[in-house]
């Protein structure tokens, strides 16, 4: 906007932004300011969209955005999908925190592009769970905008409109989750690569993580389900109406949490391809949905800046569990120190005609317990 103004006998030329030009402007900055002060420490990776506070409006350039000359060129074609895959992002890497949250290793994030540092190139289990789960969170969150009809180039899926089988009393119908459309598109945009190709083991860490990125698109497919309703006199439930639906995320986090437990090693067989170390094993393919790795993982007990490891000095463990969160495996055997914290809290409230509550103070003591 411009306009003139008066003053001291001068007329000054003075332009104005509007408040959402200058959004985009100080977004702009900002970004700017981030890729300086973060300069290429490790891969960019367009799972930073998931950790990012920042707003990413669908008519910010995507050229500001840390994601690979392929993926601009989807989301200067298909802007609209930006907003999904940002969500699809933040929903694979709270999914990784959940399942990870109470064992030595919790799928933590740097402030790097590459948002999870060393292990996004390790070639380890981690490796391949963060892979698998983020392209999972990039089907699972574009399929519900479709279903959801906020995507103009798709909708609900309406392959098995019309089919059914009357004599068993039931047809499909309802809107079924169009799973294709958001397992193409992450194919199309998650185009796993590595640094250094030509590195010793780097075709075939270009492998597994194809492979795993692959598994993660699998298990949303595989943990879908059929709901019904029933239609008839008085709820009789003569005839049914039926539609595929995904799973809650949480449900595909946990499917893919077991694939992680029992997770295959493999070495390079050839050039782009991989086989199972396991001598006795080799000759077993490798399952569509199997998570494969490359290397062992470290034990993630002590601190190591070189390889991103954070250590667990300093977290919170339970001296009465048996699993991953005890005291004794979470703290690697080095012991913990324990906090007496004092809560205090509103308690045994109750309403008092006319017209006030009136409540108790209450305390309570808790031990807290830390790794040492």
């Amino acid at each position: 906007m411009e306009f003139m103004l008066h003053r001291h006998g001068v007329l000054i030329n003075v332009k104005v932004m509007d408040a959402r030009a200058y959004g985009i402007y100080q977004m702009r900055v900002l970004l700017l300011v981030l890729f300086s002060v973060y300069p290429l420490q490790g891969r960019r990776s367009w799972m930073w969209l998931g950790i990012t506070s920042v707003g990413v409006p669908e008519n910010l350039e995507c050229a500001n955005l840390p994601l690979t000359n392929k993926q601009k060129d989807l989301c200067k074609r298909k802007p609209y999908l930006l907003p999904s895959i940002k969500d699809g992002a933040r929903l694979g890497i709270s999914e990784c925190q959940t399942q990870f949250k109470y064992e030595r290793w919790n799928c933590s994030t740097t402030k790097q592009l590459s948002v999870f540092g060393h292990e996004l190139s390790s070639g380890t289990k981690e490796t391949a769970f963060i892979l698998a789960v983020m392209a999972a969170g990039l089907v699972h969150a574009v399929t519900r905008s479709c279903s959801a009809g906020n995507v103009t180039e798709c909708s609900c899926d309406g392959s098995l409109q019309g089919r059914g089988s009357p004599r068993a009393g039931w047809h499909w119908g309802g809107c079924s989750d169009h799973i294709e459309y958001g397992t193409a598109l992450s194919r199309s945009f998650i185009h796993t690569s590595v640094w250094n190709i030509s590195s010793k083991g780097g075709h075939a860490l270009l492998a597994i993580n194809q492979h795993n990125s692959e598994a993660g698109r699998q298990a949303v497919a595989k943990t879908m389900s059929t709901d019904c309703r029933c239609h008839g006199v008085s709820g009789s439930c003569a005839v049914k109406t039926c539609w595929r639906t995904m799973a809650p995320f949480g449900r595909v986090g946990s499917f893919l949490k077991e694939r992680y437990e029992g997770g295959v090693q493999v070495q390079a067989r050839s050039k782009r391809k991989v086989r199972r170390k396991e001598r006795d094993q080799r000759r077993v393919p490798l399952a569509q949905d199997e998570l494969v790795f490359l290397r062992k993982s470290p034990n993630y007990c002590l601190k190591d800046r070189r390889l991103g490891v954070a250590g667990t000095r300093g977290r919170r463990c339970s001296r009465a569990s048996a699993g991953p969160d005890s005291c004794n495996l979470l703290c690697c055997g080095r012991g913990y120190n324990t906090h007496v914290v004092r809560h205090v809290e509103r308690c045994d409230c109750k309403f008092i005609w006319c017209c006030y509550v009136h409540c108790r103070r209450c305390e309570t003591m808790n031990d807290i317990h830390t790794c040492k």
